[in-house]
């Protein structure tokens, strides 16, 4: 008599699906894909909304709900990207690459990517060199070099790393860079964000402390291996992980106990009560930040799964290339702001006030439902170029296209 399957039952290789180590799995590009869809909604807000920078839109005094949904779902975009980084070099150790085959790879392309956001991405950001923006790529790159160390041990121990580092890291919330001295810099670089000073001169900011973001990768290498499962256990496996972190974060958000360092109160009307709840801790991410994301991504997977023919193929597209989609819309969208500071009767480097000093410019920018509307004609003009971009990698596998 067949009995239930159970998390305890899992390991690597039982019930694996002979193919899935072998392909390409389409659900992990598709909401890789998603993803990058909707930071493109972030990153056109930032530069054309005409409230940019006058105040945080998760700010309960200030904002309202379509602004504060519009930057709440952009949350989902990082942590599913990274833990997604992490699946994706299981899958390539699982289809055949060893162990040091992929140190390397992890390691020379997350040195690429770090230098990538020193310079051509900084430089897409500002059209200068003179402010550095650290945020995800950087993130990413030096999640790959933890990563490359990593994968020697064991999954189990990848795993276990990757939780141990999720769940616990805000034991470490109440250490400033300010109490350690000499060593702040190097604190704002692993765990809290801050600027990048020399001799008193602003240089940069440190927007993606490393540290929690290398357990985010480490848990999606960990979690890699219900990947390459036969398809109901896999779709068991990833509703049973989704579930238990939605439900661990309504549990720890509920009770206030541990997981944030921002709780919640009850507020004057229902739908502000829930945009406070939700509202949870991004720099760095918290572990209830990481529960409310990467959570509700893994109950999404097994429904991408179904997803066939023209409603797959664009956000899988988008997802079979990130790196180059990422650094056009920064372009695209910067430019965009140039024209739209011209059009204000301001100099046309006059947007980069916003980045650099926080500042917003009086008569600039324009009412969300035109963000929203700009942020569909850049997608749109992107899908050729990507598609493009994705034949030639698909033709020409490895090499160095496989760091781009």
């Amino acid at each position: 008599m067949n009995r239930p399957l159970s998390l305890l039952d899992f390991t690597p290789e039982a019930a694996a699906e002979p193919a899935a180590a072998s392909r390409r799995l389409a659900s992990v590009d598709i909401l890789r894909g998603g993803v990058m869809v909707l930071m493109v909604l972030d990153h056109v807000r930032d530069y054309l909304h005409s409230q940019a920078f006058l105040f945080d839109p998760l700010d309960l005094e200030r904002s309202y709900p379509l602004l504060f949904a519009t930057r709440w779902i952009t949350h989902f975009c990082a942590p599913v990207f990274v833990m997604l980084a992490g699946v994706s070099a299981w899958l390539q150790f699982a289809r055949g690459k060893s162990r040091p085959e992929l140190s390397r790879f992890l390691a020379t392309r997350g040195l690429w990517l770090v230098l990538m956001e020193l310079t051509v991405i900084s430089f897409g950001w500002s059209f200068g060199l003179d402010f550095l923006f650290l945020q995800v790529i950087w993130a990413i790159g030096w999640s790959m070099v933890a990563l490359a160390a990593l994968v020697w041990l064991p999954w189990r121990a990848v795993l276990a790393v990757g939780v141990a580092i999720v769940a616990g890291h805000n034991l470490l919330d109440p250490v400033r860079p300010a109490d350690l001295g000499a060593l702040a810099p190097l604190w704002s670089v692993l765990h809290a964000p801050g600027p990048i000073l020399a001799e008193g001169r602003l240089l940069g900011f440190v927007a993606y402390p490393l540290l929690p973001w290398i357990g985010v990768m480490a848990l999606g290498f960990g979690l890699g291996p219900i990947f390459t499962q036969a398809a109901p256990r896999r779709r068991f496996l990833l509703c049973a992980v989704g579930g238990g972190m939605v439900v661990l974060f309504l549990l720890l958000r509920a009770t206030g106990v541990y997981g944030d360092p921002d709780g919640w109160t009850g507020q004057a009307s229902p739908a502000r009560t829930v945009m406070d709840f939700l509202s949870t801790t991004k720099y760095p991410p918290s572990l209830l930040y990481a529960c409310m994301t990467l959570g509700p991504a893994l109950l999404l997977l097994p429904l991408l799964e179904t997803l066939r023919g023209r409603w797959a193929e664009p956000w899988a597209t988008f997802g079979a290339v990130p790196f180059f989609f990422y650094i056009a819309h920064i372009y695209i969208a910067h430019a965009l702001s140039a024209l739209a500071s011209l059009a204000s009767g301001y100099p046309v480097w006059g947007i980069d006030d916003l980045f650099r000093n926080g500042q917003a410019l009086q008569g600039f920018g324009y009412p969300l439902p035109v963000v929203y509307g700009v942020w569909l004609a850049v997608t749109a003009a992107l899908y050729l170029p990507c598609r493009w971009f994705a034949g030639v990698k698909r033709r020409n596998p490895g090499g160095v296209l496989s760091y781009l």
